[in-house]
């Protein structure tokens, strides 16, 4: 009796899990997809505002080089006014971090947008700087981070399930059931975090022409990662973001069938 009372509460949570994620869909406003969140446009753009603060401090405040400073705005917001992006709710800010040695790019839920003075000084073109906060503007706007946390939720309801059903009190051994299903539910956030990854690069490729940027520039950032990845001291963007040497293929494809006459020649790389 003890053990079908252990699966009963098991199936409840694992259905309850279901339920709540499956009945909080939204269709995006930019790329048109339905997703599942459990967060209101509100609720990212304060979740971002409140967390913005103490990520910086993570890379030593914001750089006090004004000069560059000036220029990342004015690029990311380049993009803003050109671009989908403006006509969403999200108040975008684009930011510099002082670290000169990270390198280092990221978007906060709502609109924080982050890039460090190691990976700005890698970047060899103004294109190359607008590919960068495009694609960090495609992951706020494909509303990433929201599915993310609706998609944790989930993860974490399932493994607690999972936990309850597999645990014997006669036999502690078999709690390592929870862990394997913890593990399992990382390598889901993993695989969905690739995919944001990739729409993210091709919103990117929409977003860099529509405010005058040849998307070609993308391909180099990556190839300029790819160098660095052989290093000792490897790109942190590496620790978040699929293989660049992969991903070159992706934008290409991208760039072609956004451009099969070929990329306009007026574009700014």
């Amino acid at each position: 009796m003890r053990g079908l009372l252990r699966y009963v509460v098991a199936a409840v949570l694992a259905l309850s899990a279901f339920i709540t994620y499956y009945c909080n869909s939204t269709t995006n406003e930019v790329t048109g997809e339905t997703q599942h969140v459990a967060m209101t446009t509100d609720e990212e753009i304060a979740l971002g505002l409140q967390a913005a603060p103490q990520m910086a401090q993570q890379y030593g405040g914001l750089s006090q080089d004004a000069q560059a400073r000036a220029v990342v705005e004015r690029v990311g917001e380049k993009i803003i006014s050109s671009t989908k992006a403006g006509q969403t709710p999200y108040k975008f800010q684009f930011h510099l971090l002082a670290d000169p040695k990270t390198i280092n790019a990221f978007a906060l839920p709502g609109g924080q947008v982050f890039i460090t003075e190691g990976l700005l000084r890698s970047l060899t073109s103004e294109g190359e700087l607008a590919g960068v906060l495009a694609h960090e503007v495609g992951h706020v706007v494909g509303r990433h981070s929201a599915e993310q946390v609706a998609k944790s939720k989930l993860t974490q309801g399932l493994s607690g399930a999972a936990a309850i059903a597999a645990y014997d009190p006669d036999r502690p051994a078999t709690a390592a059931g929870g862990a394997v299903a913890a593990a399992i539910s990382k390598l889901l956030t993993l695989r969905y975090g690739r995919d944001d990854e990739l729409e993210a690069d091709k919103l990117a490729v929409d977003f860099t022409p529509q405010a005058g940027y040849d998307p070609r520039s993308m391909i180099k950032v990556m190839e300029i990662l790819d160098q660095k990845a052989g290093g000792s001291n490897p790109p942190e963007f590496l620790s978040t973001h699929p293989n660049p040497s992969n991903r070159i293929g992706h934008l290409q494809e991208e760039i072609a069938a956004e451009f099969p006459q070929g990329v306009p020649s007026n574009l700014k790389q």
